[in-house]
């Protein structure tokens, strides 16, 4: 039998057995890689190659000696602290820019706006040099500020922001501002909470791109023990050989917490897509 399935207008349309049975080939290819890193993490040496979808041997040595060679838990640890505060300060420069450059008239506007969506254009080759002298001078190389600092700002954010704040209904905010409430208040009281939803969508956004960011850590941390997850994986490869068994249990293990993150908040973080998306 037919299933039904409800559309943006309210109306109900039978969904066939064949876009299901396309949804879940696809669902299996995109869930694929991620089992077969799981599979191969779980793997004993001799087994590490073989085209088998189960174990023959399930052993727990390969997540031992991960765990062994880099400083695993401080790394994560790290990982999450920067991922968590980047996001944090993103949107909150965001939220204000986006507000600012919404509903406040000035002199040069245009420009400033401008100017902001070019720095999104510009590559990071060509600023990770200033960014890197500036940050060896404050003496932040090794640390987490150097990890979070530079990146307390994004322009991709704050112009996805902006187009969200500018469509907001003006009478809301001229009712609000009737009703006494300052720039202040307009904007923590009735813009954020109505925009929340798109204010979530772009936070998970700006949170996996801090958490598999690669080459800023790479080249301002020098110690296992100040960087992050992402650089821990690097130490499993070499010219020599590749340790795929402590490799693959180290990249499960830096996988997991956002799939954790996701189970627990799968319907919050749908909700939030969709409703940024029909807003």
């Amino acid at each position: 039998m037919e299933a039904l399935r409800t559309t943006t207008g309210g109306q109900l349309q039978r969904s066939s057995p064949r876009s299901h049975l396309l949804l879940i080939v696809l669902s299996l290819v995109a869930v694929f890689p991620i089992y077969w890193m799981i599979l191969t993490s779980f793997r004993a040496d001799g087994e590490l190659y073989s085209a088998s979808l189960l174990p023959g041997q399930v052993t727990l040595d390969h997540y031992a000696r991960a765990w062994n060679a880099i400083p695993m838990g401080r790394m994560l640890l790290n990982t999450v602290v920067m991922a968590a505060s980047q996001t944090l300060l993103q949107l909150m420069t965001s939220v204000l820019a986006a507000y600012g450059f919404s509903r406040w008239n000035f002199r040069g506007k245009s420009i400033l706006y401008a100017l902001f969506a070019l720095t999104w254009l510009v590559p990071f080759q060509a600023t990770m040099i200033p960014n890197y002298v500036t940050l060896t001078q404050l003496g932040w190389r090794n640390s987490l500020a150097g990890l979070i600092i530079p990146h307390a700002s994004s322009a991709f954010a704050i112009l996805l922001l902006f187009q969200s704040f500018k469509s907001f209904p003006l009478e809301l905010i001229d009712a609000a501002r009737i009703d006494g409430a300052t720039n202040w208040g307009v904007l923590w009281k009735v813009i954020f909470p109505n925009l929340r939803a798109s204010i979530a969508s772009l936070g998970v956004l700006l949170f996996i791109s801090a958490w598999n960011d690669y080459f800023w850590p790479l080249l301002v941390t020098s110690h296992l023990e100040n960087s992050t997850i992402q650089i821990g994986l690097q130490m499993f490869l070499s010219t020599d050989g590749n340790l795929w068994g402590p490799l693959m249990a180290a990249a499960t293990t830096a996988s997991l917490p956002i799939l954790v993150v996701y189970v627990l908040l799968q319907r919050q973080i749908i909700d939030s897509f969709v409703k940024s998306g029909l807003r």
